[in-house]
């Protein structure tokens, strides 16, 4: 007999309790896990009464705050109905003895996702006109204001640039496996290029790339801002700076990024249009030093590299591109420096 796999999700026990405790809910259920989202596993729920989407928490022990699905499920119920596009919250289970660990079940959007960011399947025109609405999508996130939707305790406002080199050095330095020279390099740069605290505190997304977002199935517009694990009260120029690095990201099966394309064939804006829209929607200007926001962006993302490395030597990282993520470091690190010089 087969053992079921830890990921497996007891359907029948499930269809009882969001029978329970979801309005209108109705079993049986088949769940059916997507690809991606690394993190937090994430299934299609199809049961009698519709379908719907379970994100849970992954079984087993974990850090104290990682894999926050709760902190996820209150920023959907804080921007639902708000101009930020995002599924409606149905429920969250802090039992874990219903499936193995803390879910929560949204609505489904039934939308289009773009796994690679140069749209290989597009017009030139579309292209653009993609583009143009993730710009309008992270602008509407970063004109909310957290306190009037009930988030002003989501995150310590202030100082943010300052107090995430200082966590993501540490943490960095904690799962280092080799040294990289163009990491300890921006280590040592950032701080001193770090700018005041300028006082705008936005919700930050944290992880605001094309594969997080769900187009309209016709149209070059957002409907769903999707995997808010990492979102916390921040600096909104930090989003704007991780999309952007997508425009200098190689061309790599992990990340792939658009650098080396010809952008201007392929119909997808420049950096300086984007940011040109993004500051018009928002009514704050684009800072001075940019190539920090830019260095900071690429630096965060190489610690995660290591973080998830180290968690592959280890022999517990949760995906095949995992043994990738070292040598992604250093890529990303290298670029880092180019855009800090």
């Amino acid at each position: 007999m087969s053992m079921p796999h830890p990921l497996d999700l007891p359907a029948d026990a499930l269809a009882a309790y969001l029978e329970a405790h979801v309005d209108g809910f109705r079993g049986p259920l088949t769940a059916t896990k997507f690809k991606g989202g690394q993190s937090n596993p994430t299934y299609r729920i199809d049961a009698a009464s519709g379908t719907c989407v379970l994100r849970r928490k992954p079984p087993g022990p974990l850090l104290p705050s990682a894999h926050a699905v709760d902190r996820e499920f209150r920023v959907l119920q804080a921007l639902h109905g708000t101009s930020v596009p995002v599924a409606k919250p149905l429920h969250l289970c802090r039992d874990e003895s219903v499936i193995g660990s803390m879910f929560y079940l949204m609505t489904f959007v039934d939308g289009r996702i773009f796994w690679d960011p140069s749209l290989p399947d597009m017009a030139a025109a579309d292209r653009a006109d993609i583009y143009l609405g993730i710009i309008d999508a992270v602008a509407a996130l970063h004109t909310i204001d957290p306190i009037a939707v009930g988030l002003g305790d989501y995150g310590k406002p202030g100082n943010y640039f300052e107090r995430q080199i200082k966590r993501w050095s540490e943490q960095y330095r904690a799962s280092e496996t080799r040294p990289v020279a163009a990491m300890d390099a921006l280590i040592d740069a950032l701080p001193a290029r770090c700018p005041a605290d300028d006082g705008v505190v936005a919700l930050a997304h944290g992880d605001f790339r094309i594969d997080n977002l769900m187009f309209h199935p016709d149209e070059p517009r957002v409907i769903a801002i999707v995997d808010w694990e990492l979102s916390t009260l921040g600096h909104p120029l930090a989003d704007l700076g991780y999309f952007c690095m997508a425009l200098r990201l190689p061309r790599n099966p992990a990340l792939p990024g658009l650098a080396g394309l010809d952008r201007v064939a392929l119909g997808i804006p420049d950096e300086a249009a984007l940011l040109a829209r993004y500051s018009q929607l928002t009514g704050r200007p684009i800072p001075e030093d940019w190539p920090f926001v830019l260095a900071f962006s690429f630096f965060r993302l190489a610690a995660i590299a290591q973080g998830v490395a180290k968690r592959a030597e280890q022999g517990n990282a949760s995906s095949e591109q995992a043994m990738q993520a070292g040598r992604m470091v250093e890529i990303l690190a290298t670029l880092g420096l180019d855009a800090l010089n």
